[in-house]
């Protein structure tokens, strides 16, 4: 459906606006969809994103940030989001141990754990996201993204 039909907005918007529009839009149903399927286990998209960059880690720590620079959503205040996780027992937090004023990040079993239960599930939501299109409009779609980021 047209996003001018379902904002319900006249139909002479620019096309920069509809660009807009659109991404903008559908980056909130995504985000639905995926806070949907995370709210059981009690955690935030960015909190997973965090905890897919620890386990990324292969167990060794990361400095906060370093975190923050991987953060799909740079505006996240990381140290909020390590401490949500600190309480849950998903990761932990050390000084480091030759940079007193560096703090190191690591994921634990807990932390594995969750993210084991819910990868699949979020993996599903990618795909059925992307299932009205073909694998060349997929790769298409990334050019395309790919290419508006360019002029950010």
């Amino acid at each position: 459906m047209r996003i001018e039909k379902i904002l319900k907005l006249t139909p002479e918007i620019p096309l920069s606006k509809q660009i807009i529009l659109n991404i903008s839009f559908t980056q909130n149903l995504i985000s639905e969809r995926l806070t949907e399927v995370l709210k059981p286990y009690d955690i935030s998209i960015e909190q997973f994103n965090v905890l897919r960059i620890l386990r990324g880690q292969k167990g060794k720590p990361i400095n906060m940030g370093a975190i923050q620079e991987r953060m799909l959503a740079k505006t996240s205040n990381t140290t909020r989001l390590i401490d949500k996780l600190l309480l849950k027992k998903m990761v932990t937090r050390n000084v480091c141990k030759n940079n007193r004023r560096k703090i190191e990040v690591s994921i634990t079993d807990e932390g594995l754990q969750i993210l084991e239960k819910v990868d699949k599930l979020v993996e599903n939501i990618e795909e059925n996201l992307t299932s009205n299109f073909t694998a060349d409009e997929q790769k298409e779609l990334i050019l395309l993204l790919e290419k508006f980021r360019k002029s950010m």
